[in-house]
């Protein structure tokens, strides 16, 4: 069923102009970058012949522009998850899904599941152009993988937050809006942390930055990677609770 779930919710999101246009205009923005990124590293490229360390292409170009498309993309997921369930509820149609035969956690976790394939796929297509540059130089293979198991977490955690966020309302922008707030605080968060003394505490650890930027740049912590498993079972959760809440007011 949660498969069943998640083509269904991946179907709709392809049905609606809104995916398309989303993916259009991300590939557009960072393949300008990635070819502004590129037009860089040659003319860099005489002063850094002549360091020791000398940093690759995966850390010139790649890392950059997939920082870049992490900011980008925190303001575009909230576009992405606000119709996952406040337009079900606007349009009624999760009293049909209260009464189906499958439990609150197979329909969270189908949604969830749908979003995961659209991320899989909007960061494949990101890859591609990384990837064409194995035509005329080499690519560390290992930071590559990490960038790219880097965005799939950040994006899921996205997507999980976007997901109860749209739980509590039926008004899309509501949802839109709110899931924006909540990512920008978590990215900015680490700032806070900065103004006090670069605390490593709490408010230190829930900075979505501070655990994003060493994956891209290929060092690979179980302590990160669980930062944002835990996110997405956190939001996972609280959706799971806020729907079986509104099941039983129905």
């Amino acid at each position: 069923m949660i498969f069943t779930i998640a083509k269904r919710e991946i179907t709709s999101m392809f049905l609606s102009p809104l995916a398309w246009v989303i993916l259009a205009v991300i590939q557009a923005i960072l393949g300008y970058m990635f070819l502004a990124q590129i037009e860089s590293f040659y003319v860099l490229q005489p002063q850094l012949l002549q360091l020791e360390n000398t940093p690759g292409v995966t850390d010139i170009i790649v890392a950059p522009m997939f920082s870049l498309a992490a900011i980008i993309l925190l303001m575009i997921m909230p576009l992405v998850t606000m119709r996952s369930l406040a337009e079900e509820k606007k349009n009624k149609t999760i009293n049909l899904l209260f009464s189906a035969p499958i439990s609150i956690t197979q329909l969270v976790l189908g949604k969830f599941v749908g979003l995961l394939f659209f991320i899989i796929i909007l960061t494949s297509l990101l890859m591609l152009m990384p990837l064409s540059l194995l035509l005329g130089t080499e690519l560390d293979m290992g930071k590559l993988s990490s960038i790219y198991i880097a965005m799939l977490l950040l994006l899921g955690s996205f997507a999980a937050i976007g997901l109860y966020l749209s739980s509590l309302t039926e008004n899309q922008t509501i949802a839109a809006v709110s899931t924006f707030g909540a990512l920008l605080m978590l990215w900015i968060i680490d700032w806070v942390s900065d103004s006090l003394g670069g605390s490593q505490g709490v408010i230190s650890y829930l900075s979505l930055l501070k655990h994003h930027q060493p994956l891209l740049e290929g060092v690979f912590k179980s302590s990160d990677v669980s930062y944002y498993l835990l996110i997405m079972l956190l939001f996972l959760g609280l959706t799971i609770r806020q729907l079986d809440g509104d099941r039983l007011q129905h």
